[in-house]
């Protein structure tokens, strides 16, 4: 392995003026944050250490953590936020940084296996006629053509094919019922070429929710390769806590039994037809789950409590009485499966399957355990969901207690306990760590981001973005509207977005905080904008995210006066990942301050949770959670060194109130207007702008 100064050498050389990335990109610039926080990644790798960046918009941290990372020599394993981010570091940056450097690295990437087309399944769904329309009918028989060429099964890579296809579920598998080295497919299977492939390379690319996923159950193919890395990486880390949070719990749903049911009856009518009746057991078993779902009430857009016997506005017996017929269709099934279970090997499978989903509704009729927090989660079916308040137990024993923690699963207990005597507790990482992303904190410990992730004894570094937001941004805070609790505060917002994308010609996000507020702000823009060709109005909900950026970037259809622009509502997760750098998006507008919901469960416990240690939720909870998703929503303004635009915060409290000055100083450093009316030439100028330089 490089030293750390032959290594800090040539990462300073890749980065200086004439170096390589300026001889492979002609617009590259030297950014002293990027040079900053590479060489404090040299420093972590050397020293296997734990380090957390914040790096501001602009920085170049993809590159900041690659370049030392490749020239390291090291096995490397990079998490990212999401497979769209996936695709782009393992098909575009990590491609092009190897040719740069010129260096022989073998790259892999990994996904969860519900995104690889199992051969199984697919023969399932052919021969059983199982699947739910005559879409997915045609939508298979492509499937299956593309098959015959496709070398990694990667459902991603067929065209044509919607990620949200019903179709998915029929021809991928999942840890339920995946066969594994009873397939017939085994020796030809993607997700165990791909697991190969990424145990061979010295960099593998992975995503949060397969890290998580790993880590909860140990059947991702993870549980080999982790241990044989040197250093983990994660990009978009401020998901880091969210994600783990739900993986490492435990949840059950009526999705799960219907989807049992469907393969019983697949796998009897294919195996065993004729031995049980499996449309009756299947029948049973879906109508347990459907009678579950039916004690909840029929749409919530919000999380149950759940804090006595049964989730809130659920009636105790009733729930336990349909607990129990769960219960009883699991073992009646898993009974009538006895006498085939050699014929093949889907039927062992199934009825290991269906014992662990019995486990689990065990687990919901008896208390939670000091720690966990239950709640209730209800769409078309009711997921139940029991999980810990955050991941900080997980990292503590990942990183602090090194490898003796690596390869012990976390639902017994991790095999380590904290007050033997012979338990090493002050080891060195086993490797090194690095969690990185745009925002992470408002103060200079990043203490929303370490503390629930057991980060506080990491070294924190803070690059700031080498953006000029005085120049390019403006922020208004209007200072006579209605206050957010106030009835007319939304349709304020609403008329103010109006003019403000009026001014523009459209080019404007408004982010709202609540579902309610983003129905009637695009019901009032739709109307205020009905027949004006010159602008379209886009609601989060009229497609996935990706088509809706995509959109919106490319600017609506051509009219007789130009080109038209568009408005954009959205809420949720919105407020970070829209990316859309140039004159696509020259506003911004949220509704208010999004402090967390004080009714949700996992705020209840985690507030309750602050309380019991003597410390105030408000002031140590809310506010860090308001002033960082406040700083992720204002950062899809300005996302590169030439765009210009202007941010509009509808919430008198961010000037008002002591602990709205403290969010202030979390939001980039623009210039100021408190009216309307003094920005309205702001705007004129940013779409003269635009029109000059079309």
């Amino acid at each position: 392995m490089t030293g750390m100064t032959g290594l800090e050498a040539m990462v300073r050389a890749v980065f200086e003026p004439d170096g390589m990335l300026s001889g492979a990109d002609p617009h590259y610039k030297p950014r002293a944050g990027q040079i900053e926080m590479a060489l404090a990644i040299c420093e972590a790798l050397q020293h296997k250490q734990a380090l957390v960046v914040e790096a501001g918009t602009g920085v170049g941290k993809t590159f900041a953590y690659l370049v030392p990372a490749l020239l390291s020599g090291q096995r490397v394993l990079v998490s990212t936020a999401t497979k769209t981010l996936q695709d782009q570091l393992y098909g575009r940056d990590l491609p092009r940084l190897v040719q740069t450097l010129g260096i022989p690295v073998q790259i892999a990437l990994l996904k969860g296996r519900a995104n690889y087309l199992c051969l199984h399944r697919m023969e399932l769904a052919r021969s059983e006629a199982i699947l739910p329309d005559r879409a997915s009918v045609r939508a298979l028989a492509k499937v299956e053509k593309w098959a015959h060429g496709t070398r990694t099964g990667d459902l991603a890579e067929m065209p044509g094919l919607d990620e949200r296809s019903p179709l998915i579920p029929f021809i991928t598998s999942n840890r339920d019922n995946c066969l594994g080295s009873e397939c017939a497919h085994f020796k030809t299977c993607h997700l165990m070429a791909a697991r190969r492939q990424a145990l061979a390379a010295e960099v593998v690319v992975i995503n949060h929710h397969l890290f998580f996923a790993d880590l909860s159950v140990r059947q991702s193919g993870m549980a080999e390769l982790l241990p044989t890395v040197d250093a983990v990486i994660f990009d978009e880390a401020h998901q880091l806590n969210a994600t783990g949070v739900n993986f490492l719990g435990q949840n059950l749903s009526s999705a799960q039994w219907i989807d049992a049911a469907r393969d019983v009856l697949a796998a009897g009518l294919t195996h065993a037809r004729g031995a049980s009746d499996w449309s009756a057991l299947a029948a049973l078993l879906e109508k347990s789950a459907r009678d579950l779902r039916l004690l909840f009430p029929r749409e919530s857009s919000n999380r149950l409590a759940w804090v006595q016997e049964a989730p809130q506005g659920v009636d105790g017996i009733e729930f336990r009485s349909a607990c129990e017929q769960c219960l009883a269709a699991a073992r009646q099934v898993s009974q009538a499966m006895e006498p085939v279970l050699d014929s093949a090997p889907d039927f062992p499978r199934l009825q290991e399957r269906l014992m662990d989903l019995a486990s689990l509704v065990e687990r919901f009729l008896q208390p939670a355990a000091p720690g966990l927090v239950r709640w209730a989660e209800v769409n078309s079916g009711v997921r139940i969901i029991e999980s810990p308040l955050d991941i900080a137990e997980l990292f503590q024993k990942q990183i602090l207690w090194g490898q003796a923690a690596v390869d012990v699963p976390l639902d017994t207990g991790w095999g380590i306990d904290p007050d033997d005597q012979d338990t090493p507790t002050s080891l060195p990482p086993a490797r090194t760590w690095i969690f990185t992303s745009a925002t992470l904190g408002n103060d200079d410990s990043l203490s929303w981001f370490t503390e629930p992730c057991g980060l506080t004894q990491a070294r924190v570094l803070r690059v700031q973005s080498p953006f000029d937001y005085k120049k390019q941004g403006v922020l208004l805070v209007p200072r006579d509207m209605a206050p957010p609790q106030d009835p007319q505060h939304t349709e304020q917002v609403a008329e103010l977005a109006e003019q403000v994308a009026r001014a523009l010609g459209g080019r404007t996000l408004v982010l709202t905080t609540t579902l309610r507020a983003l129905k009637q702000i695009g019901e009032h823009l739709k109307q205020a904008f009905e027949g004006d060709a010159s602008l379209e109005v886009l609601v989060q909900g009229e497609g996935s995210k990706r088509e809706l950026m995509e959109r919106f970037q490319q600017g609506g259809g051509t009219y007789q006066g130009g080109q038209a622009g568009f408005v954009l509502v959205a809420s949720a997760s919105f407020w970070e990942g829209f990316d859309v750098p140039g004159h696509a998006l020259q506003a911004v507008v949220i509704d208010k301050l999004p402090f967390p919901p004080p009714n949700d469960p996992l705020v209840e416990a985690r507030s309750a949770a602050l309380q019991a240690k003597g410390r105030k939720p408000f002031m140590d909870y809310f506010i860090p959670e308001a002033a960082v998703a406040l700083k992720q929503g204002a950062g899809r303004l300005i996302r590169r060194e030439t765009d210009k635009g202007v941010l509009v915060v509808c919430d008198s409290r961010l000037i008002h109130t002591g602990y709205g000055k403290s969010m202030m100083a979390a939001l980039p450093d623009m210039s100021r207007v408190s009216d309307l009316s003094l920005l309205l030439p702001a705007l004129q100028r940013l779409r003269q702008l635009r029109t000059d330089s079309v």
